[in-house]
Formats: structure tokens, sequence, C-alpha cells
């Protein structure tokens, strides 16, 4: 399956920024973007990187600078097309597999929050919105042009690293680039107070 891959490379991470400075940012969402690629050709898709800048990757890359939506609805063609986001570093190959081969005319994996981490795009005249609570607007669109609509519910795919919190989750149930740059960079895990957490150590 065609995967289209989105990736702003102009200020990524930027919600990480009370825990990484910018290069640190740079330097983990290239990690993060390399764990995605590498589950999608594991679980037989065929990456295409939606960038907003030039990056040499390995793949397709296509340089939009526009909005989310405006470029991934350019770059929906009619082909059966998935688009799995560039901070999903939990996602496995199983998980990605499962999302490709679900049935449905579009096909959602929520996150948590409202917003839509990955779908499957198949019905010719749907189109994305990534605004706000896009799950939601994903389930709407669908029905207004008659698309059968699918929901999967997955953890892997749930989870974007994208918030100092979420760094807990990466270090928890990864071991791809992302997390091994996170602890050669001195973070691990802390349950001090009952609440998995991270913490920085020279």
């Amino acid at each position: 399956m065609r995967v289209l891959v989105p990736f702003d490379g102009r200020t990524p991470c930027s919600r990480l920024a009370p825990v990484l400075d910018s290069e640190e940012r740079r330097a983990l969402a290239a990690r993060l973007r390399e764990d995605v690629l590498d589950a999608v050709r594991a679980a037989g898709g065929r990456p295409e990187l939606l960038a907003t800048e030039p990056v040499d990757v390995g793949v397709s890359v296509t340089v939009d600078d526009r909005s989310l939506s405006a470029a991934v609805n350019a770059a929906l063609t009619g082909e059966p097309t998935a688009v799995v986001m560039a901070d999903l570093a939990l996602a496995t190959p199983r998980a990605l597999s499962r999302l490709f081969t679900a049935s449905g005319d579009v096909v959602i994996a929520p996150g948590r929050g409202g917003g839509t981490n990955a779908l499957v795009v198949r019905h010719p005249d749907f189109r994305v919105d990534y605004h706000g609570a896009s799950c939601r607007d994903h389930r709407r669109r669908a029905h207004e042009v008659g698309a059968t609509l699918r929901e999967l519910d997955s953890h892997r795919l749930a989870t974007d690293i994208d918030e100092p919190g979420d760094l807990a989750e990466l270090l928890l149930h990864s071991d791809g680039r992302a997390a091994r740059w996170l602890r050669d960079a001195g973070f691990q895990l802390s349950t001090g107070d009952g609440r998995v957490a991270v913490e920085r150590h020279p």
C-alpha cells in the first residue's frame, strides 16, 4: 500500500521545548521519522515522505510547505493510500498491517485527544481535515461522501510523541532509534510518585 508520511522539518517537536533545545528536537524528530519509515516498510507499505523541505531519507520525497491538510489532499490521487504521522514511533509492523488490511473505504486510527494519527483512504471523494478534533471531522466527512468507515483501536497508533509526557511511553514501549537517542541523551524512566515519568541526568 502507498503510505504518505507527513514530516514538518521547520520546527519539529515544538511542544518538547520544555525538555529539549531546538537542535535536540531536530535530532529526535529525525529518529522518530526513521522509526516510522522502518515500520511502514516492514509492514509491506511503500512509504513516501511528504515534507515541508527537502530531506534525504532513501524514499520518495514530495516537498509541500502548505498546511498539513492541503498537502495531504493534494497527494491523494485515488489510489488506496494510508497516511501515517512521522512521530508514531511506537508503531510496529503488526499494528500498521492491521491498519493497511482493515476493511472500509476510510479507516481511522484515532490519536489521544481527538486527533487522527493514521488513516487509510480508499474512497475517491474523501478529503482530510486535520484541524481541531480531526477524528470527529473525519467521521463526518466519511458519512458525507457515502464512504464506509472503520475505526481501529490501537495503543501503538494512538500514541504520538509530541509532548514531554509522551517520552515515558517511548522509553517504555520502544527500542528504536528515537528511544535509544533519548537514553543516550540522559533520559530515563522515573516512578517515584507512582506514575511513570522521565527524568534527565547528565
